[in-house]
């Protein structure tokens, strides 16, 4: 390479590392590090002597991280017995085991670097928390203020800091992650529904495996969202059946979309089984590790412990000590999400971006995960609720604290708080009508072939003809009166009117505005003829657009266009058909 090929690298390599420097995402990951090591201190001020919250737990989890890394180097195929209660086998299951941070503990080795690993780790599951829900915050449609709200309230709520010695519990940011990641695979959100040009395989691998690491973190955490992800699924399929159904033709799937979810799912279901398989084996050997409805109780907050802060908490700690007295474990019990984000996302309910379906839906969930949260205390007995999952749905018998669920009650809550915070910005003028042609005056060209009239309408200003194609005014008239029937005259003031009127561009008195013959009355929009079924006419050599019946349409619209094959919903069509050509509403 010479010194000009090597210069132009140079330039190149400069402004992609300069695109990519001021990129959104990047510059949130950054923002996520820096709120982290700030909100977070003084974990960094002395990483190898010091440890959040106690030394109970979190010494017990630094050994696990330290035990993860030491069995991938030694023996990887004995990672599940540890040299705890040795001869003992599937020790590391005891607890949740943090094995997807076991690459974490090939670094190192002794007590000092397991604590700066631990203290690393719980840096950077606050930061990947935060982005994590921006990320899906943005993906569903938020703005960059409502999203980072979301992000804000999700990796900081106030209940977290009674949980800041379970770093299992803290490890969330992966949920949001593989959401996200998932939603912008398939080309979903909620502000815009689903578009299949923004369809991405490549982030549904990616999302899958975000997940599948998720709940090799444990399954105190990874278990509901496990089961939330099938949810999820399952009501995919139902969707795409009705969908089937309604049409009565099947819809299209991309292939390659297809392909990439049948491998994530697989791959998610094995890696979920690899990991729930040596639990299974210490409750067969230890029967009394499964947790028993009275154990549950213990640990089941009263509803108002959704409302009590912790009193690691620096501004309603002291203030909530009444409260925190009255329960039972407060450690579990004070599941404050945040006043704010409670007061942003009531109002996220009455005045938001998202649909008013979509904000009920949000609602909803948290309500439900509140239930859930709420353990034996919902409904007297947590029967529907918490112990129906404990008594019937595989794996929930492993889990005696309910009230982290509240996790999710979070999240929700994030969103609905990001929709009260996302401007609705409305629809351009560009792109609700469209770009005149250069030359023209703004009108809708006429299409070949389609003859012009004058059409009645006060303070209209056609445009006669094209700018381009200026025609001569006496080779106008000419054709004017050969074209005008024998014996017809017209009155001299009224041939000078219009002759001033169209050389000076303005509406001729007493006209109607240019209005093409084909886009008449009846003539544009027709009925549809039944379920599934095509308009009886259209142009010769059109072809179905995509959002018709045999293009993935929506079905139980009954108007048609029958130029563009557009569909609105309800018995009268807009004003506008989708394909701009300005088409009257039909009546009827």
């Amino acid at each position: 390479m010479n010194v000009d090929q090597v210069r132009i690298f140079g330039r190149r390599l400069a402004g992609v590392s300069w695109r990519l420097a001021r990129h959104e995402w990047t510059l949130a990951a950054l923002a996520a590090l820096l709120l982290a090591v700030v909100l977070t201190w003084p974990t960094l001020r002395d990483p190898a002597s010091t440890i959040p919250q106690d030394t109970g737990d979190p010494t017990l989890q630094a050994w696990q991280v330290a035990w993860g890394g030491h069995a991938l180097l030694t023996n990887p195929f004995q990672v599940w017995h540890s040299n705890t209660f040795y001869p003992e086998p599937y020790t590391y299951a005891y607890s949740d085991t943090l094995l997807g941070y076991a690459p974490f503990g090939m670094i190192g080795d002794g007590p000092v670097a397991a604590v700066v690993r631990y203290n690393l780790l719980y840096l950077l599951t606050h930061a990947l928390a935060l982005f994590g829900a921006y990320a899906l915050a943005r993906q569903v449609g938020a703005g960059r203020a409502g999203a980072a709200v979301a992000g804000v309230s999700f990796a900081y709520a106030p209940w977290k800091l009674a949980q800041a010695g379970h770093l299992h519990v803290l490890s969330i940011g992966g949920i949001a992650l593989a959401l996200a990641m998932l939603a912008r695979g398939h080309g979903w959100s909620l502000r815009h529904g689903h578009r299949p040009d923004r369809v991405r395989p490549g982030w549904v691998v990616a999302g899958w495996a975000v997940a599948a690491w998720q709940v090799t973190l444990g399954f105190g955490i990874g278990l509901p969202f496990a089961y939330a992800l099938g949810v999820l699924c399952l009501g995919s399929a139902v969707t795409y059946g009705v969908v089937w159904r309604r049409r009565r033709a099947r819809p299209a799937v991309p292939r390659r979309l297809l392909l990439a979810d049948l491998a994530g799912g697989i791959g998610f279901a094995g890696v979920t089984l690899a990991m729930a398989a040596p639990y299974f084996e210490v409750v067969a050997r230890n029967p009394s590790g499964r947790r028993t409805v009275a154990q549950i109780e213990m640990f089941s907050p009263p509803w108002r412990g959704f409302v009590t802060a912790p009193p690691e908490s620096w501004l309603w700690g002291e203030r909530h000590e009444a409260a925190r007295a009255t329960l039972g474990f407060p450690g579990e019990m004070t599941l404050l999400p945040g006043v704010v984000l409670l007061s942003l996302a009531m109002a996220g309910i009455f005045f938001s971006v998202w649909r008013l379906r979509h904000r009920l839906m949000l609602a909803g969930a948290a309500l439900v995960s509140m239930a859930l949260a709420a353990g034996t205390t919902f409904g007297g007995d947590g029967n529907p609720g918490y112990v129906t999952l404990v008594e019937h749905a595989p794996g929930w018998d492993g889990v005696r604290t309910p009230g982290r669920l509240v996790l999710w009650t979070t999240l929700l809550l994030g969103l609905l708080a990001a929709g009260a915070l996302t401007v609705r910005e409305p629809a351009s003028r560009a792109a609700r009508d469209p770009q005149p042609a250069p030359g023209s005056t703004g009108e809708q060209p006429a299409e070949p072939g389609a003859e012009a009239e004058l059409a009645v309408g006060p303070g209209a200003q056609p445009a006669l003809r094209p700018a381009a194609s200026a025609v001569p005014v006496e080779a106008e008239r000419e054709a004017q009166a050969a074209l005008r029937p024998a014996g017809s005259t017209v009155p001299a003031a009224s041939a000078a009117k219009v002759e001033s009127a169209v050389s000076a561009g303005s509406a001729v008195p007493g006209s109607r505005p240019l209005r093409r013959r084909r886009n008449r009355r009846g003539r544009c929009c027709g009925r549809r003829r039944g379920p599934g079924r095509r308009p009886s006419r259209r142009p010769p050599g059109s072809r179905p657009r995509s959002g018709t019946v045999s293009g993935g349409g929506w079905p139980g619209w009954r108007w048609w266009c029958r130029w563009c094959w557009s569909c609105w919903r309800g018995s009268t069509a807009p004003r506008t058909c989708r394909c701009r050509s300005n088409r009257p509403r039909c009546a009827g």
